[in-house]
């Protein structure tokens, strides 16, 4: 029964109000369920270098990516793919989330002091949202001490590393760090051993002198490449062409740096499945 709440007794000059006047209006009330509240979507930023790069989303305005690139592919590419129909309460150690949007702002040639430099950090930072993962994977560059216009010591690589792990946190992002990503040499007596020097144990100190996440993808790649076999891998997942078969490479390729589709994509699914097992601090 209602409570008298809603019986009015009539006074002089005032109109009477029925307890059923209000009674529809109220029922109709009490039926409306709560609005469902709007799917959480994380964003996961890649910052990186040429083997993360997205070579398909306009990378070079106005060009045919598959005229002029393909099939060079990097593992930021193929890495939304990854996150079709999973379950993604497997993640809930680093994110929560209904949905996931890969945001792949990696760009070739880049260290980690030349992404700093030419502002690529600071797009990334004025963008970011509580919640959000940083996934940062540099070495490539910050080595060839060949090239200065890039080069970065160890010092330097752990400083510019630790930069944009505090100011992820600052935002109230997840940093992740990532050790680069193997190349195809150098292989002893059949495995592929390490070529990056000092830099994957770099970035593991300062992922542990930070309380940051780590995903080893140097060592997760030596592992695959090295189960795959140097034969395979040389033909199916590095940039080794023969000539004749794709446009941009009208004389063939050799490159054991760069990724076919293939080699993205299983380098991909390492990240993905590495990103399920990090240790948020």
């Amino acid at each position: 029964m209602l409570p008298d709440l809603f019986s009015f007794r009539t006074l002089p000059g005032v109109p009477y109000f029925r307890r059923a006047s209000c009674l529809p209006a109220l029922l109709l009330l009490l039926s409306v369920a709560p609005a469902a509240p709007p799917p959480k979507v994380v964003t996961l930023y890649l910052i990186g270098d040429s083997i993360m790069a997205d070579y398909a989303d306009n990378y070079d305005p106005g060009e045919d990516y598959m005229e002029t690139r393909y099939p060079v592919t990097g593992w930021g590419q193929v890495f939304q793919e990854q996150f079709a129909g999973a379950d993604l309460s497997a993640f809930d150690g680093v994110f929560q989330a209904d949905s996931v949007y890969v945001d792949d702002r990696a760009r070739g040639g880049r260290s980690t002091r030349t992404f700093f430099q030419e502002g690529r950090w600071r797009a990334v930072y004025e963008t970011l949202q509580p919640g959000d993962v940083v996934l940062m994977s540099f070495g490539h560059n910050d080595a060839a001490e060949s090239k200065p216009e890039r080069y970065v010591d160890i010092e330097g690589y752990q400083e510019f590393l630790r930069l944009y792990v505090s100011q992820s946190r600052e935002k109230g992002a997840t940093p992740v760090i990532l050790t680069p990503v193997a190349r195809n040499y150098p292989w002893k007596a059949g495995r592929l051993e390490n070529v990056h020097g000092e830099y994957p144990a770099a970035a593991m100190a300062v992922a542990e002198e930070t309380g940051t996440a780590l995903i080893d993808l140097n060592q997760l790649t030596m592992d695959a490449f090295s189960k795959r076999g140097r034969e395979y891998v040389t033909a199916n997942y590095f940039m080794n062409l023969p000539a004749g078969k794709y446009p941009a490479y009208p004389d063939g390729q050799s490159d054991n740096t760069h990724f076919q589709p293939e080699g993205a994509r299983v380098v991909a699914r390492l990240v993905f499945e590495a990103l399920q097992r990090v240790e948020v601090r």
